[in-house]
């Protein structure tokens, strides 16, 4: 789900994700990454704007890195692989993205976090940024005593379902990326606690196979808030990224 300059070689290659090295994203001697959280659920053009001017500021030495932690109200994203085919039921609005992917659901109960990082500062490598973006999700899910996985086929992080059957799987966070000048944008998202009878109006990612569903913390029976999703995620991320910064959001209008 990424869309970014890339490599030839990198077509030539087997994506063993797994086995990248990710120890070289932290940027020794840089400013603390920015770390926003928003309360109130943020319209999904309002998100894509405030990213693509930030983008800006930061390609061009006028702003620090961000990290952006938000919701958005019920909505659907096609990204720039998405098919018309995959929309089942537009039961909420549906906007066109520049990220890499096809279909998501976005809503109340799914952390999103828009990672705003100058990997040409850091390590302009876009595999290694995606799987360490994975990573990240997968440090996350560790504190919960969750055990996700990465899968070479499907980009994201899955968990194992044997309770609804032989092969069965669960998509229990999404990655889609965007690059502009070496600095990233979009991010993650990671089911906490969302309504997963939305995901139905899309083949989600364009997963079709019926043995690969979607779940969330809290359907796997975990008693979590979005603020203990929060405190875990950020202690991932320093470990992965380097230190932070708290931001006090603005207040809504």
């Amino acid at each position: 789900m990424v869309n970014s300059p890339r490599n030839p070689r990198q077509n030539q290659r087997q994506d063993q994700r797994h086995e990248l090295d990710l120890s070289s994203f932290s940027a020794a001697g840089g400013e603390p990454v920015e770390w926003l959280i928003s309360d109130a659920p943020v319209p999904y053009p309002d998100a894509v704007a405030a990213m693509e001017a930030r983008v800006a500021a930061i390609a061009a030495g006028e702003a620090p890195e961000l990290v952006w932690l938000l919701e958005h109200p019920p909505l659907y994203t096609s990204g720039t692989s998405g098919k018309q085919s995959d929309l089942l039921d537009a039961r909420f609005p549906i906007f066109a993205t520049g990220r890499g992917g096809q279909l998501t659901y976005h809503g109340p109960g799914q952390r999103v976090a828009y990672v705003m990082l100058d990997l040409k500062r850091r390590r302009p490598d876009v595999r290694a940024y995606v799987a360490s973006l994975e990573e990240l999700i997968l440090r996350t899910l560790a504190a919960f005593n969750i055990r996700g996985e990465r899968r070479e086929d499907r980009v994201g992080v899955w968990v194992r379902r044997p309770d609804k059957g032989a092969d069965h799987e669960d998509k229990i966070a999404a990655i889609g990326v965007r690059l502009k000048r070496w600095v990233s944008f979009h991010g993650i998202a990671i089911n906490v606690e969302p309504e997963l009878s939305h995901f139905a109006g899309i083949v989600p990612c364009g997963v079709a196979d019926p043995r690969y569903g979607v779940t969330s913390l809290v359907d796997l029976g975990r008693i979590v808030t979005m603020a203990d999703v929060d405190i875990a995620l950020k202690q991932a991320f320093e470990q992965l990224f380097g230190p932070t910064t708290a931001l006090v959001p603005e207040p809504a209008a």
